[in-house]
């Protein structure tokens, strides 16, 4: 995890000069490995394949240079789709009144899973209102989290190219 930092740390500013985020670092595979970038445009529009194509060209580049990684990897450049992970409290900010599915590292009222709408951020804390009401989750407490593809979220990214 230490590694992905580093990574992200490595290559968000040159994406960022060039007018993409990065969303998430990651490792992929155990044999054969693929170092996932996943990134999206700042500006919202959607991510085309020269995007993810000059994306790559840079971050191939960034990554020979400083070999940050033993061994043999691929690298993969994505976008991360209409449902896509939330991995910021500025994620859960932005998708504020749409529907999200959360893993729990530590269980909350006997739960590792909670789905439900994305209603408040408070502090470090983001509230959830599902079907059992609504609950307070700590953010260092979300293992893992996406948004759950949706009507709404659909008319909401169809209407100006983002949610």
């Amino acid at each position: 995890m230490e590694r992905m930092r580093e990574i992200e740390d490595l290559i968000t500013p040159a994406l960022e000069t060039m007018g993409y985020e990065i969303v998430r670092v990651r490792m992929l595979g155990r044999r054969k490995r693929t170092l996932q970038a996943m990134a999206e445009r700042r500006d919202r529009r959607p991510m085309t394949v020269d995007d993810c194509a000059e994306i790559s060209r840079v971050v191939s580049a960034l990554l020979d240079v400083s070999d940050p990684i033993y061994g043999s990897y691929e690298l993969e450049i994505s976008s991360p789709g209409i449902d896509r992970p939330l991995i910021r409290m500025a994620d859960f900010r932005r998708f504020t009144g749409h529907v999200a599915k959360i893993e729990l590292s530590r269980r909350i009222d006997g739960r590792r899973r909670v789905r439900g709408r994305i209603v408040a951020q408070e502090g470090d804390h983001v509230r959830i209102h599902g079907d059992d009401g609504e609950m307070d989750v700590p953010i260092d407490n979300i293992s893992d989290a996406q948004l759950v593809l949706t009507d709404e979220l659909i008319a909401a990214t169809a209407e100006g190219g983002h949610a």
